[in-house]
């Protein structure tokens, strides 16, 4: 008697498995075939399983076990059958540009996981790994999987400014002789930095000119965040007359906005890399020259991170498609309820990076 399958779905089928098959060279012996479009011990076909994948997309294992009328440990069993837990290299030709990045799987218990990824010559962005915390040794370990064929093609490692990433693909780099990468220190995390000495400016000067305006007089300056926020390009004419009556009243955070307009044109700016590390080097000596503190601490980490931090401006790359994949793990996280097993939230970066075009 044949073995059989139940897909449960609208209509009931049975599918045989294993079917016996007399070999026309052996007196009285058969063998047992196997069908390519089954998986043994599945309760599904493949072609099944890859319709799930797709139902899973941007959704839930709950959701699409009540939409599909299959049971959830049955989803569950066809990710695992249908998505690795670990990235196959076989996948990729090559690995131009890699990024590292972290997030937290839990909000503020900072317990980080560092998610690796890539983008491909035709800007696919695909997901390399999801390592279980953002140590040095941890990175490193994981860039040591990376295949001799895809160590050749290695060029950009664009990451923020966590030493312990810096320090892993530096010492990947050093200890392999075919691997030749550029540390760029992502532009958004720089410009997150010297934006925020401004903005601490913005509310200490707003605290001041509520205490000591009248209120008739406060009331034509106030909610002005956003638009000390805003690039100054971007204002309209009435949030550009606000802001100058803004800085009527508060010229230091006049000189603050000014300086950090400054800063992000020279971003802007198509420049070679030693060029933006004078300009760069002239902003800095200006703010040093001017009466404000604000920007002190932001000095530093210019000083430190110079030489990454200008490499920017050999291919102008960041780290935005890293930051892309860190905003769909938080949605994924938000719509599963939490996620706290690395190689669970892997697959589901991966369904939801690849799951279209690998399963439709």
């Amino acid at each position: 008697m044949l073995n059989t399958v139940g897909l449960k779905s609208r209509n009931m089928i049975s599918l045989p498995l294993n079917i016996p098959d007399e070999c026309p060279y052996c007196d009285d012996k058969t063998t047992t075939r196997t069908l390519d479009w089954y998986e043994i011990k599945s309760p599904h076909t493949k072609a099944y399983d890859h319709h799930l994948m797709v139902q899973l997309v941007n959704s839930t294992v709950e959701d699409v076990s009540h939409k599909k009328d299959v049971g959830y440990d049955a989803v569950e069993g066809a990710i695992e059958r249908c998505i690795h837990v670990t990235v196959n290299w076989d996948d990729f030709d090559e690995l131009h540009v890699i990024g590292i990045d972290e997030i937290a799987l839990t909000k503020g218990r900072s317990n980080f996981v560092a998610i690796v990824t890539t983008q491909q010559a035709d800007g696919h962005v695909a997901v390399l790994a999801v390592l279980p915390d953002r140590k040095k040794e941890t990175v490193r370990q994981f860039l040591e999987t990376i295949p001799k064929r895809l160590r050749r093609t290695m060029e950009t490692a664009c990451t923020d400014m966590w030493e312990g990433y810096v320090n892993a693909v530096e010492e990947f780099a050093a200890a392999h002789a075919e691997v030749s990468i550029e540390v760029v220190v992502d532009r958004y995390h720089v410009a997150k930095n010297y934006r925020e000495c401004v903005d601490k400016v913005r509310k200490r000067e707003c605290r001041r000119l509520k205490k000591e305006l009248p209120k008739t007089e406060y009331e034509e300056v106030k909610g002005v965040m956003w638009i000390v926020r805003k690039n100054n390009e971007d204002l309209t004419s009435d949030e550009r007359e606000k802001l100058n009556r803004l800085f009527e009243y508060a010229p230091e955070l006049k000189l603050a906005y000014t300086l950090r307009e400054e800063l992000t044109s020279i971003f802007e700016i198509q420049m070679t890399k030693e060029v933006a590390k004078k300009r760069l080097i002239e902003w800095r000596d200006k703010v040093r020259r001017s009466a404000l503190t604000c920007f002190d601490k932001f000095l530093t980490t210019l000083n430190n991170w110079l030489d990454k931090i200008v490499n920017y401006f050999v291919n102008r790359l960041s780290s935005g498609f890293v930051e892309g994949s860190n905003n769909k793990v938080k949605t994924i996280e938000r719509r599963c309820y939490g996620i706290l097993r690395v190689t669970t939230l892997f697959q589901r970066l991966y369904l939801d990076l690849e799951g279209c075009r690998r399963f439709a």
